[in-house]
């Protein structure tokens, strides 16, 4: 029976594991070490917070469908001493359109992510028209869009919630950052924090984000996961869309609404995105060069646009296949990883915090089975295929 547990990172996956231990055995010592209770810089409270089930794996669909369901259900879940905390969640839909050549790809996703029990429709061009009369569909041949079950919501208020909720619960968060790790053999015993404190531990949990990688090497693991800047840019148009869902060009540029005005972004070439970019830059040359031309292509009335506001976040991304990597590594025992989301952490935190938390208390999945996100295909360089990223 594990009898502590110390969790390295205190974002929307470390709180959510924090909170499903608590939950499930409320004797297990649980102690969430966060560098930074501000999250000022954490990919929680800096992401366009959404959640779809338009993936094209099974494992993405179900994780996300589990995700709404618990969104939708936060009121209740989270509740403490009678406060039940809003995450603001529109279910405004996710809209991903394809031209002929990405046709094929499109309905083959749409039919697996119908048969999980996702609510999608599929659009062919007279129907995008007519359900979406700003559209420019010329060059487009079909859409999927989420009826419901898919939108966005408060990033940072989830990530607020799972913590006030796991410390009601008590869990114990130290503000403190991980300088080492203690390892005896195949076991960590202790981990180490820069305010001179030694915690011990039966488990601990690597959720670390965009910073896990630093973590595992304190053990000698070898973690694919970079920080990868990924800007976001907030603007205005005179134009009124009407109802507007979170939509994806076909190129990968995407936006949403944001009250009266407009998110967006897009995740730059391969050879023009390094590790470790500063946060407190952003890319503005993409947007003129990219997400501008291809919004005024997609949406005529955004020819007019205007930028009034934008920032830049970190992905914790995989380098092998931009999917995370759930799971003990095999030369370690007591050690779980929970790493690598890639831009889907907040959707996939709830399904990781009771998996992670199921591995933990039961050696196993009793829900749903994560294992095929665990670290046998790292190692084997065998990586998942995802046609769906954003």
């Amino acid at each position: 029976m594990v009898s502590t547990v110390v969790i390295v990172g205190g974002g929307v996956i470390g709180s959510s594991v924090a909170y499903f231990l608590r939950a499930s055995a409320p004797d297990v010592p649980v102690t969430v070490i966060e560098r930074d209770p501000t999250y000022a810089r954490s990919s929680s409270a800096l992401s366009a917070a959404s959640i779809r089930q338009q993936f094209s794996t099974p494992l993405s669909v179900q994780m996300s469908l589990y995700g709404i369901e618990f969104l939708r259900s936060i009121g209740q879940r989270l509740e403490v001493n009678g406060a039940k905390p809003s995450i603001d969640l529109h279910e405004g839909g996710y809209l991903f359109l394809a031209t002929s050549a990405g046709e094929a790809t499109l309905r083959a996703n749409h039919a697996l992510q119908r048969s999980l029990g996702a609510d999608i429709s599929l659009l062919d061009q007279p129907q995008l028209q007519a359900r979406f009369p700003w559209l420019n569909t010329d060059d487009l041949a079909a859409g999927a869009f989420g009826e419901s079950g898919e939108g966005w919501f408060d990033g940072y208020g989830l990530v607020q919630a799972l913590r006030k909720k796991a410390q009601a619960l008590g869990a114990r968060y130290v503000a403190s950052e991980v300088t080492g790790m203690a390892r005896d053999g195949r076991t960590v015993t202790h981990v180490l924090t820069s305010n001179g404190e030694r915690h011990a531990c039966d488990a601990v949990v690597n959720a670390a984000g965009a910073w896990s990688s630093r973590i595992a090497r304190m053990i000698g693991i070898e973690l694919p996961v970079r920080a990868r800047r990924r800007s976001i840019f907030n603007v205005s148009s005179p134009a009124r869309l009407g109802p507007c869902p979170l939509l994806i060009d076909p190129g990968g540029v995407y936006f949403r609404p944001e009250g009266r005005t407009y998110i967006c972004g897009t995740s730059p070439s391969a050879d023009n995105d390094p590790d470790d970019l500063p946060l407190d830059e952003v890319d503005h040359a993409l947007f003129d060069d990219v997400i501008w031309p291809a919004l005024a292509h997609r949406v005529p009335a955004f020819e007019a646009l205007r930028v009034e506001n934008c920032w830049s976040g970190y992905y914790e991304y995989n380098v092998l296949d931009q999917n995370a990597i759930i799971g003990r590594h095999p030369d370690i025992d007591n050690c779980i990883f929970a790493n690598g989301f890639s831009g889907h952490g907040l959707q996939q935190g709830p399904a990781t915090g009771r998996g992670v938390s199921e591995l933990i208390l039961h050696g196993r999945y009793t829900t749903l089975d994560l294992s095929t996100l665990g670290w046998e295909r790292v190692l084997a360089n065998r990586p998942i295929v995802e046609k769906n990223v954003v």
